[in-house]
């Protein structure tokens, strides 16, 4: 009996580490987008909202791929399925040679396209794995443990790809590029261009190595179908309608708005921050880490999370403390200027960190058999990253980037009412 503990214990921690370096790898691959935006914007010849397409042809994949990933796992298994969406997203990765060499905004859209396509595949399968690997009551410690994999991820991200393609002197070289001759403009944002390939043929192969080498790891089943329904019982809901369509459960349907509302505010605050800088006046050779800061705010409150959930708070009361945190900040930064407002947009890491572990195992607890497209449904709800910073690019053209973030304010809104009211709703008469 020992030794069969023993070994549950440590397939457990084993299943753990693999998910934990899923979690990296996805928390790299997204977090490239913050220091992706001003290059392109430059290498490319963009406007803000323009630039802003990075973030959209990266996160609308998953509204377009969640439903078949969800399909896909059902019919090859959550590691297969893992497997294969590293190979995809490697060729994402290689599309960015062409795209470089070419200098063509769209191939590069593809590209990114194609990566959000591997990204969608693999969310859908990582999250509910490590949601439903242990007791319900956790979920959102387990999560926050891998989301400190994914922001560590993020945090070196725009730093190691800042690497390759932030130059000493680019400042002064972006500036003078206006006064040159067509020729000599076109050939120096060819060779800007170029810097890109290096990194992401390097990404490729990492990413077919781990895609091999997760084929042959051992990674324990998971029953969908343990979290079945009993709980929706005691809550007054029909064994007809639990089991009539996924519509059925209103807090999973808010659950899905909560998730897009929070993914355009967190990918707003990581992935327009080094723009934001840029704005103000600040060099992008400091600009640069400014992503790397709402990273390490992300960080802070993971880790607050893991040692506050379940034992103080609850998942539901972080939740709350989460969406006021990023009301205050966000106004701090619109109302104060230079590198504290910059700040005050980096500390919106602290507010977003708890809010996608506390969200998922409210959305999908008594889901059962649905759980599967209940996850694909949330998955879908990462197209908040893809359309809400378009908003705020098209806003930073219109005012400036400053009062664009005033976008903010009702995303947190609404995930305040999820927190307070939206999870409880179990039926739709009880609204």
């Amino acid at each position: 009996m020992q030794k069969e503990t023993s070994s549950k214990k440590n397939s457990y921690i084993m299943s753990i580490t693999i998910i934990g370096v899923l979690f990296f790898i996805l928390g790299f691959i997204t977090w490239l987008n913050g220091m992706l935006i001003p290059y392109l914007k430059t290498a490319c010849e963009l406007t803000n909202f323009q630039a802003l397409f990075v973030t959209f042809a990266f996160y609308i994949s998953y509204t377009v791929m969640a439903l078949p990933g969800s399909w896909l796992m059902k019919k090859v298994g959550f590691k297969n399925g893992m497997s294969m969406a590293l190979f995809v997203m490697a060729a994402g990765a290689l599309i960015f040679i062409p795209a470089a060499y070419s200098r063509t905004y769209f191939f590069f859209l593809t590209g990114l396209f194609i990566l959000g396509t591997g990204m969608s595949l693999l969310q859908t399968a990582v999250n509910p794995y490590i949601t439903i690997l242990g007791p319900i009551e956790s979920a959102a410690k387990r999560i926050s443990i891998m989301g400190i994999a994914n922001k560590v991820a993020g945090a070196i991200a725009p730093l190691a790809l800042a690497y390759f393609i932030v130059h000493e002197g680019d400042d002064a070289l972006f500036k003078s590029i206006e006064t040159m001759t067509a020729s000599a403009k076109q050939a120096e944002l060819d060779l800007i261009a170029h810097r890109v390939i290096i990194p992401y043929i390097g990404m490729a192969v990492i990413l077919v190595i781990s895609g091999l080498g997760l084929l042959f790891a051992h990674l324990p089943d998971v029953n969908t179908e343990d979290d079945e329904s009993d709980e929706n019982n005691a809550n007054g809901i029909s064994n007809e309608e639990q089991h009539k369509t996924i519509f059925s459960f209103p807090y999973l349907v808010f659950g899905v708005l909560t998730l897009f509302f929070y993914v355009g505010a967190e990918v707003i605050a990581g992935d327009t921050i080094i723009r934001y800088g840029q704005s103000l006046g600040i060099p992008l050779s400091e600009a640069k880490a400014f992503t790397t800061f709402t990273m390490i705010g992300m960080l802070a409150g993971y880790v607050i999370g893991i040692f506050l959930i379940p034992k103080y708070i609850t998942q539901k009361t972080a939740l709350k403390f989460s969406a006021l945190l990023g009301v205050l900040f966000s106004l701090a930064a619109i109302y104060t200027e230079g590198y504290t407002s910059v700040l005050f947009i980096a500390a919106l890491g602290i507010a977003n960190a708890l809010v996608w572990p506390a969200v998922w195992p409210l959305a999908i607890h008594g889901l059962g058999k649905f759980i599967n497209t209940g996850s694909a449904l949330l998955v879908m709800a990462i197209s908040g990253g893809a359309l809400l910073p378009l908003l705020w690019g098209k806003l930073s053209d219109i005012y400036n980037s400053q009062v664009a973030y005033w976008v903010l304010i009702p995303l947190y809104a609404f995930i305040y009412f999820f927190a307070v009211k939206g999870h409880k709703i179990k039926s739709w008469k009880n609204i």
